[in-house]
């Protein structure tokens, strides 16, 4: 059974949102229409041609809310990152280096010193300073906006302002992920005055974030320039930029949510770049354009709400999981992309281990489960999905696969938007989504998915467990590495045994590019870096 739901949701929804996303590793050069460029290999489309131009962008989903600390999805990272900037940044190779800091270091044990660039203006006009950073980390850690990003720094007790240029974090226990943290693009710098406006806003009956919405100011080398939700979002070249200027003059990221008509468009030439494609359509891209293929650092997998009988049990959560046929989801849907996942990351993140043994497709084994669980003749059910072609497909599959252990499953496509508010909410059995691993380390992604605290945003499964909580702690603040890794590893295999989603694969982020399109390239979390695209 396939249904299609018609939620909608508002502009300024401060849905807690996760997305499918790409990366850990660097393109190379696609000069020629018949070029791929494999998972893997490192190298961006080489730089040149002639600037100016409007870089036409046309996407799947359109964002959900331009102030950084209240999303949680990609396609508002993807506006956010062109617009904000970071403290610190990942370069092509997945090493950390500066950005609105120059240096960084832990000064003592629990505290970590960062120096930051100077002459940094804002696109207001105002200044970057230690007092800027300490006020966005502030909003991000303060309950009343309750940003589904806190998690990234609950950890920090006092952002110390030293001088103009310095700015210390003290943290409650030693915090080696500290810098890949504010690396993250929830991280991303606000001006003060905005935050302050935005404060002040509320106290006159707004939401946390809806001026920053409307008024999304950051030092990046775009600039907001107008938003037409469900449509298009436009930025300008920020001329004053404090670093090399962007070479286009504006980029459109224009939200168009059929796949063939993405593909159209970029054949015709009316988009530069898009974002995704399906793996079916590879071949027309490489015979018409270019595409853009990433080993992914991020996870698609299949959640149940723990909290809704039957998945309140975790034999009948292991016997879905235990039915599924990962093979079979990245030969038939994915065309041979991605890699089969046998936990929440994989090797583009600290914390991935080959040790961890993975939950193996066995019939037999999850028909018994079941059984024990009182559900010999199986139960009807629901898995929901955002209106992706590829979850779709997913979904499809899945729900054959059930079949085969007595699970009859009704399939339900809601609206992005709408999609994310439900899941957030708890009102789902089960759903398809992903998430980006976006530090380069397995805290960020553990705690987001799975810690008691996230329950609401980013744990859309519900799952509390005191045990598990007490695992990432330990493996927080621990300092050794190898001991570090070993904790993932015990967390990973008791996430196996608990099973509060099927994991199911690390995708290939695909995109494709015109012909006159040099300079493009994506990062870990599949968020386009666009500073020195070139179109013809």
């Amino acid at each position: 059974m396939f249904k299609r739901k018609s939620f909608k949701a508002g502009v300024l929804s401060l849905a807690f949102g996760l997305m499918l996303a790409g990366c850990a590793s660097e393109p190379n050069s696609t000069d020629n229409v018949d070029d791929q460029v494999e998972p893997g290999e490192e190298n961006v489309t080489t730089e040149g041609g002639a600037e100016g131009g409007d870089l036409v962008v046309a996407v799947l989903s359109d964002a959900t809310i331009l102030d950084p600390h209240s999303s949680s999805d990609v396609p508002s990272g993807n506006v956010q990152s062109n617009i904000y900037e970071t403290l610190v940044k990942y370069d092509t190779n997945m090493e950390l280096e500066p950005r609105l800091a120059t240096s960084w270091e832990p000064v003592e044990e629990k505290v970590w010193e960062f120096k930051l660039q100077e002459g940094v203006y804002f696109h207001d006009g105002s200044e970057f300073t230690a007092e800027v950073v300490k006020a966005n980390i502030d909003r991000i850690l303060d309950p009343e906006v309750a940003s589904p990003r806190a998690i990234l720094f609950e950890i920090v007790e006092e952002v110390i302002v030293v001088d103009d240029h310095t700015v210390q974090f003290v943290t409650e226990e030693p915090f080696a992920p500290l810098p890949a943290h504010l690396a993250h693009y929830a991280s991303s710098i606000v001006s003060k005055e905005v935050i302050e406006a935005d404060y002040a806003a509320v106290e006159e009956g707004g939401q946390h974030g809806s001026y920053i919405n409307e008024n999304p100011i950051g030092t990046g080398f775009f600039a907001f320039e107008y938003w037409t939700p469900g449509e298009e979002v436009v930025l300008t070249r920020f001329e004053d930029y404090w670093g090399e200027n962007a070479k286009v003059d504006t980029v459109t990221f224009r939200i168009l949510p059929e796949d063939l008509t993405r593909i159209a468009e970029l054949e015709t030439g009316a988009a530069h770049i898009i974002d995704p494609v399906t793996p079916s359509d590879l071949t027309r891209i490489e015979n018409t354009a270019n595409a853009y293929i990433r080993n992914a650092a991020s996870i698609t997998y299949l959640g149940f709400n723990v909290e809704k009988a039957p998945f309140d049990d975790p034999r009948v959560r292991k016997a879905i999981a235990m039915s599924l046929n990962r093979e079979a989801m990245l030969d038939g849907i994915l065309d041979g992309t991605g890699e089969a996942a046998v936990g929440p990351v994989n090797d583009t993140n600290f914390g991935y281990s080959e040790n961890v043994q993975g939950i193996e497709r066995d019939l037999d084994a999850a028909r018994e489960l079941l059984a024990e669980a009182g559900y010999e003749d199986g139960f009807e059910t629901t898995i929901w999905t955002n209106d992706s072609r590829e979850r779709i497909d997913i979904a499809e599959l899945t729900q054959a696969e059930l079949a085969e252990i007595g699970i009859d499953v009704s399939i339900e496509v809601v609206e992005w938007g709408a999609y994310l508010d439900a899941t957030a909410a708890g009102e789902h059995d089960m759903f398809i989504l992903g998430l980006s691993l976006g530090t380069g380390d397995a805290d960020y992604p553990m705690h987001m998915l799975f810690h008691s605290d996230n329950v609401g945003s980013g744990n859309r499964v519900r799952f509390a467990d005191d045990t598990f909580d007490q695992m990432l702690y330990e493996a927080r603040i621990e300092q050794d590495e190898a001991t570090r890794l070993s904790l993932y590893e015990d967390a990973t295999n008791y996430l196996n045994e608990e099973v509060p989603m099927a994991f199911l694969y690390h995708p290939s982020h695909i995109m494709g590019y015109g012909e006159g399109v040099e300079g493009f390239w994506a990062d870990a979390s599949g968020v386009y870096q666009l500073q020195n695209v070139t179109i013809q």
